[in-house]
């Protein structure tokens, strides 16, 4: 195990809720100060939103010569209408998603086992309860990442989540990682429901996903720090400082 970093640190919330704008304030601090303040070394994203995105994009060539769509529909159900937008067929390839980070994942430690003396893993993904929340997303992550893995879950309420989304839509990049956002109704039937609070309430500070407890820590983003680095930076700092004592203690014992 490192001894000075997050192997795999996991960054969780609603869409829109700041894990890409936190992301991108950590590409910005240099990597002394961040391995410092964030226990952060030089890090690789694993992030399943572009894997989401190229499916669409790919079905849309495929619908374009005539072929029906594989993975995805361009309309769905909810509230007794039909409405335009992008959802997948079968709500298993929710968890297909997270199977291929855990694919991507396993590759690196395969080429290079000296991967975590320099790196951190850093997973993004988003989960509501319409397609089966975290209570059935993490179970489908490997053991590998697991066993290596602390959790930061950035908090905002749907309402936020919304506003948020709203304001950083640009219908010019949907494929963006800081600029695509949903329509209403979508994140609606999406997004509002939410189990965490069920997920994360059998223990204080770890999460309990088949024989492994993984750390977690709140970063409260409700009113919004993430567009403020002057406020950004010291509540992510309290928060990995917490979250790196609870990380600590599980790993040095050599216990996951």
């Amino acid at each position: 195990m490192a001894t000075d970093r997050f192997e795999v640190l996991i960054l969780n919330g609603r869409p829109a809720a700041g894990k890409s704008e936190i992301i991108d304030f950590l590409k910005k601090i240099p990597i002394e100060e961040r391995l410092r303040r964030f226990h952060v070394g030089e890090f690789e994203e694993f992030d399943d939103f572009p894997i989401l995105w190229e499916r669409f994009e790919d079905d849309d060539l495929w619908q374009k010569h005539g072929r029906p769509r594989l993975t995805s529909e361009t309309h769905f159900e909810y509230q007794g209408g039909r409405h335009e937008g992008y959802v997948f067929k079968d709500p298993f390839f929710w968890h297909w998603l997270l199977e291929k980070l855990n694919f991507a994942y396993a590759k690196r430690l395969r080429n290079n086992p000296d991967y975590h003396k320099t790196t951190t893993a850093l997973f993004e993904f988003a989960r509501g309860s319409q397609h089966g929340g975290w209570k059935e997303a993490y179970p489908h992550l490997s053991d590998d990442v697991l066993s290596r893995a602390a959790t930061i879950y950035i908090r905002v309420s749907a309402e936020e989540s919304l506003r948020k989304n709203r304001r950083r839509r640009n219908p010019n990049k949907p494929d963006s990682i800081l600029e695509h956002s949903l329509e209403d109704l979508k994140m609606e039937y999406l997004y509002k429901g939410s189990d965490w609070d069920e997920f994360s309430s059998r223990e204080k500070d770890h999460l309990a996903v088949r024989d492994h407890r993984v750390p977690f820590a709140i970063f409260e983003n409700e009113p919004e720090k993430t567009l403020r680095p002057e406020l950004l930076g010291p509540h992510l700092e309290e928060v990995c400082d917490r979250l790196w004592k609870l990380y600590r203690a599980r790993t040095v014992g050599g216990k996951p």
